[in-house]
C-alpha cells in the first residue's frame, strides 16, 4: 500500500511536469528522472496506474490542450496542430480524429456544450 501511494506521488509530479512543459519534446528518459526511476521501471509503473503508456497520455493531453485552443476560438489549425507536436496539418487532422471522432473543423463548429461534454469523456 505504501509503495503504491509513493509511485502516485511520483506520477503525478510526473504528469505536472508534462503538463508544464507540453511545448517542448518529452522524452521517456527525462519523465523517468522527474520521477526517479530507471526507463523501464517508469514505463511499467506508468503504464500499469494510468492504463496507458506515457507516448500515449502525452498525445492525449497534447490532443486535449488542442481541442481546447479550437474551442476557443483558435482561427489556424495548422498553428493548433503545430503547438500540438504535429508536423502537418493532416497528421494532426488523423489523430485528432481519432481520438475525438471528429475533424478539427467539426469539432470547432460543435455547440459549447456537446464540445465540453466530449472533453470529459477524454
Amino acid at each position: 500500500m505504501q509503495k503504491t501511494r509513493e509511485y502516485g506521488e511520483c506520477l503525478d509530479t510526473v504528469m505536472k511536469y508534462i503538463r508544464e512543459h507540453l511545448n517542448e519534446p518529452l522524452h521517456r528518459d527525462v519523465l523517468a528522472g522527474v520521477a526517479g526511476f530507471s526507463v523501464p521501471h517508469f514505463h511499467r509503473i506508468f503504464t500499469t496506474h494510468t492504463g496507458e503508456n506515457i507516448s500515449d497520455f502525452v498525445r492525449r493531453v497534447r490532443l486535449e490542450r488542442a481541442a481546447r485552443k479550437l474551442r476557443m476560438g483558435a482561427v489556424d489549425i495548422t498553428e493548433v496542430a503545430l503547438a500540438a507536436g504535429y508536423d502537418t496539418h493532416a497528421a494532426f487532422g488523423k489523430a485528432f480524429r481519432q481520438q475525438y471522432g471528429f475533424s478539427p473543423s467539426e469539432f470547432r463548429a460543435l455547440n459549447c456544450w456537446r464540445a465540453t461534454e466530449i472533453l470529459r469523456k477524454g
